[in-house]
């Protein structure tokens, strides 16, 4: 028999409970143990919906209150020192680690955040010193098993793995010069026994160790590290179900059933994906596992999802407003369990009436998606295949363009700005619901812009931005004005902590039908003499951070969104808009796991933002923004970008990119972020002032811009009017000093 297996599931709730219960916890307004309450209840839905599907192996231990990451290195003492001594307690100084805290006499920023792989999830990473001291300070894979088992489900329980979570981690500030954290494995794999033991004595049968860096192309130099620490752990362990995801391990499946048949290894097939939405074709996944079958048996095969779940939105049964078309394209995560079970299903044998039902329905599924995409808009198609290389490039090199931008915007010497979202989203939503009247949302709207530039005058920011109160979010605001996408209402997926996403699906060929941002950038500009900067997101971060089609190239819908953002940008110059930030914070994120395959996805990628932004005339300022991302190895790529300015995450890697963009040189203009905004917690203006100093080490002052370190939408009025009126200071401080 072909058992079926779930990797990991969302573990927000149906209804985002979690978050709704971690902000109240935050805001004083429930108790550790009502969070608690809170989130045991969503396990307990999770687990048993899954079940509920049929699956065989329902996973267990992964949910998380932020991060999963940052929950192991809680487990393990892999606490900073500056975390330690503070007076809090266990939750508060997890919740510290996370997002930082300020208040109650306690000051401490958060610790450093990483894309999770190619992925919008967002870890916190762990930070390891020779004086690391790894011990069990609870076993939250016990605890979540005996958990799901007093409710009725038996789980197997999901760990990560001991070389990947040194290998994502990072050396402290106060490690030895040249330390790696892979050095403590030894130190390491003594908690893991442990851990292990405590499962195996529990009675559990199989626990499943996440190790996702065997994708990476560091794992060829690890190869002792994996042997020494399975042949150390496996015989202590219940039986262990390796995992790795989101890309090849240089080997087909004919060579992978090849390397094993002659082991008792089972082999788990990820042939639902754990990071799209769209329906499997049940024909293709049963002739693929098929292959396996008939070499190791069915009972050395599990129908698995390629990943975890933690990337798909929790059930397609809470949207209301997809046509009935559209919603027959999609699984989400609670239907994506039910596509396991099923294929193990039919690959089992099952006479089931109601798996043949399933089976004839997906076909039919599939063959009506199939036509739809047979369809395209040619002229969109025409125009793609019309871009000539010229249509790359500026007018005139960055050197000759800064000097006319100098004259034209007139701005200090270290010019301060924001990365935007400053304004009030909740009128779009009001306005959707049908509480506003569209006179009477335009006319909130003028008056949230107006306080936002009201401020940014009374402060002293030199280059403005409008505050973005007319948008929901960076890329569904830009989706929903542009053909091609559909919308949900309740597909939230988690970015990181209580920060969740809604990302638009692409379904068919895009295009810009008339202007998307123009009107309120240009009513922000007539209300001041300042620049007002117009605010888009680039192209390649919303194909990223959008579901995106399975049946054309990443390349080809990269490129219609550029020529859409493209007409965009002329508009805004057009309007009278003197400098345009055209986000790209995804770019760094798409990059392909393997080297090999970075050439091809950097020049499309780079192609993709050059085609959107070289439109204009040279007095034009163009920015991006990145956030959140290791450049060094992709620099000659962020060079090729030719943006005029751009802003860079700095404030919680220790500002060791700066280092990257001095080695090489890097000639135009750049914004390191001074603070963190990810975090509540106000910087002191001498921490700006510091921080700036250290990057004026560096950076030739001609090139510094000073703003934050990503936009300000997660963040409260309060903490940012405070935050900013630092950043001003610090820029006033660095005109005094470095004249």
């Amino acid at each position: 028999m072909v058992a079926s297996s779930v990797l990991g599931f969302p573990r927000i709730g149906a209804n985002r409970e979690v978050k709704k219960a971690v902000e109240a916890y935050w805001a004083g307004k429930i108790s550790a143990a009502e969070l608690t309450k809170a989130a045991a209840d969503v396990k307990k839905a999770s687990w048993t919906s899954v079940k509920a599907q049929g699956v065989d192996f329902v996973p267990s231990g992964e949910f998380s209150l932020y991060d999963h990451v940052l929950d192991h290195s809680a487990a393990f003492n892999v606490i900073p020192k500056r975390y330690v001594g503070q007076g809090l307690s266990d939750l508060d100084t997890y919740f510290a680690m996370g997002r930082g805290r300020q208040a109650d006499g306690v000051d401490v920023p958060a610790s450093e955040m990483k894309k999770w792989f190619d992925s919008n999830y967002h870890y916190v990473v762990p930070e390891f010193s020779d004086e690391t001291e790894f011990k069990l300070n609870f076993n939250k894979a016990l605890e979540e098993y005996e958990e799901a088992k007093a409710a009725g489900v038996i789980t197997r329980p999901v760990i990560l793995g001991p070389i990947s979570f040194l290998v994502l981690g990072k050396a402290a500030k106060d490690a030895k010069p040249g330390f790696q954290p892979i050095s403590l494995l030894p130190k390491l794999l003594p908690v893991y026994n442990t851990l292990l033991s405590a499962l195996k004595t529990a009675g559990v049968e199989w626990v499943q160790i996440d190790e996702p860096v065997l994708v990476l192309d560091v794992a060829s130099t690890l190869e002792k590290e994996f042997v020494s620490a399975y042949t150390e752990l496996a015989p202590v362990s219940p039986q262990i179900l390796l995992t790795t995801y989101f890309s090849r391990l240089d080997s087909n499946l004919d060579d992978v059933v090849a390397a094993i048949k002659a082991t008792p290894i089972v082999l788990s097939l990820g042939l639902v994906s754990g990071r799209n939405i769209w329906k499997t074709d049940f024909a293709a996944a049963i002739k693929l596992a098929q292959k396996a079958i008939d070499a190791l048996g069915a009972d050395r095969v599990i129908v698995a999802t390629s990943s975890s779940l933690l990337h798909t939105p929790v059930t397609l049964a809470s949207e209301k407003k997809l046509t009935e078309e559209q919603k027959d394209w999609f699984s989400f995560a609670l239907e994506k369990a039910a596509e396991v079970s099923t294929i193990a299903s039919v690959l089992s044998g099952s006479q089931d009436a109601a798996v043949a039902a399933a089976l004839e329905a997906n076909k039919t599924s599939i063959a009506k998606r199939r036509a739809f995409e047979t369809g395209s808009d040619d002229a969109v198609r025409k125009r793609v295949a019309a871009i000539t290389p010229d249509m790359l490039d500026r007018k005139s090199p960055f050197a000759v363009r800064k000097d006319i931008q100098a004259k034209h915007l007139n701005l200090p010497k270290f010019p301060t700005t924001t990365i935007a979202n400053q304004g009030d989203s909740s009128s779009s939503c009001k306005l959707g619901k049908g509480e506003l009247s569209q006179d009477q949302y335009e006319e909130f709207i003028k008056k949230e812009i107006q306080s936002v530039v009201d401020f940014q005058e009374k402060i002293g920011l030199d280059l403005f931005v409008h505050g973005e109160p007319e948008r929901n979010d960076m890329v569904q605001y830009f989706g929903e004005q542009l053909s091609g996408f559909v919308f949900t209402q309740n597909a939230w997926v988690q970015s990181y902590g209580s920060r969740y996403v809604r990302p638009p699906i692409i379904v068919s060929d895009v295009t810009r039908p008339k202007p998307m941002t123009v009107k309120w950038s240009a009513y922000a500009q007539s209300l001041t003499k300042k620049p007002m900067k117009g605010m888009l997101t680039g192209p390649v971060t919303i194909l990223n951070w959008s579901f995106p089609r399975a049946d054309v190239s990443r390349e080809l819908q990269s490129k219609q969104l550029a020529l859409a953002l493209r007409d965009e940008v002329v508009d805004l110059e057009k309007a009278g808009i003197s400098a345009i930030q055209v986000d790209e914070p995804a770019i760094r994120e798409g990059l392909p796991l393997r080297r090999s395959d970075w050439d091809a996805y950097l020049k499309w990628a780079v192609d993709s933002f050059r085609l959107s932004t070289a439109g204009v005339t040279d007095q034009l300022q163009t920015h991006s923004h990145f956030c959140y991302s290791d450049f060094d190895d992709i620099f000659p790529s962020i060079q090729r970008l030719d943006a005029d300015v751009i802003s860079i995450e700095a404030s919680k890697s220790d500002m060791k990119l700066l280092n990257t963009f001095k080695q090489y040189g890097y000639s135009n203009q750049i914004g390191p972020g001074v603070y963190d905004i990810h975090s509540p917690r106000v910087p002191g203006s001498q921490e700006i002032k510091d921080r700036l100093k250290s990057m004026l080490d560096i950076l030739p002052d001609s090139l510094l811009f000073v703003n934050p370190d990503c936009g300000l939408k997660t963040r409260g009025w309060k903490e940012t009017e405070a935050s900013l009126a630092n950043l001003v200071d610090g820029a006033r401080w660095a005109r005094e000093n470095y004249a």
